[in-house]
């Protein structure tokens, strides 16, 4: 194996590191975010949202990410919806797509926590809003924490399917090195080093989650 196809190739390698780190924090932050909302509107005494941010689970979690992205990124054009990026239509489809899983593991946390505590507040005065946000959301925050982590790092390697759109991510970058250069061998093995590098730490603190709440 010829190791220096690497190194010589470092600002490639680098450009799409960068690009994925940037992908899946703007998609943490985004899923995060929707997976919250849609949680508390399934938790709400509303039906017609309930009943609408359900049918919203079913859709995204039962359509696989990749004809999501696709879709949304030739769709827009076709639909004349008006010009989106490839960064934008891969952040929206993972958004959308990892958001419903989130809203499920919020959804569980909250209903972990125990119903008293609705009631509790709502003797004290407290709005169900301001329950929702200043007791039970503290409290699921040691139950969700785990299987969030853990969706995350789902969340990174799933940016590599933004390749199919053209968005310049790691797997992308390793492409144009091999079909510029060659050798699939060193540059797919560094690709994978490389993911390592950034779900690792995610990995960690799952296991050390995971741990804490078995000896609790």
């Amino acid at each position: 194996m010829d190791w220096s196809v690497m190194w010589s190739n470092r600002d490639l390698y680098g450009a799409g590191l960068w690009a994925t780190v940037e992908l899946s924090v703007a998609a943490i932050a985004a899923c995060t975010l929707l997976g919250l909302v849609v949680a508390a509107i399934r938790t709400s005494r509303i039906p017609v949202l309930a009943q609408l941010a359900r049918c919203y689970l079913e859709v995204f979690r039962g359509v696989p990410l990749l004809v999501q992205m696709l879709f949304i990124y030739f769709g827009a054009v076709y639909l004349n919806i008006g010009n989106i990026t490839v960064f934008g239509a891969a952040l929206l489809a993972l958004t959308l797509f990892q958001g419903a899983y989130v809203a499920e593991i919020f959804r569980a946390g909250i209903e972990a926590v125990p119903h008293g505590q609705w009631e509790a507040s709502r003797v004290l005065g407290l709005t169900r809003a301001q329950t929702f946000g200043s007791v039970i959301l503290p409290q699921t925050r040691s139950i969700v924490l785990p299987p969030l982590v853990g969706q995350y790092l789902s969340l990174v390697k799933d940016t590599s399917i933004a390749v199919v759109i053209g968005y310049a991510e790691l797997l992308r970058e390793g492409q144009a090195i091999v079909d510029r250069v060659g050798h699939p061998g060193e540059t797919y093995l560094a690709i994978a080093v490389l993911y390592f590098v950034i779900c690792s730490p995610l990995s960690i603190v799952v296991r050390r989650m995971e741990r804490k709440a078995v000896t609790a």
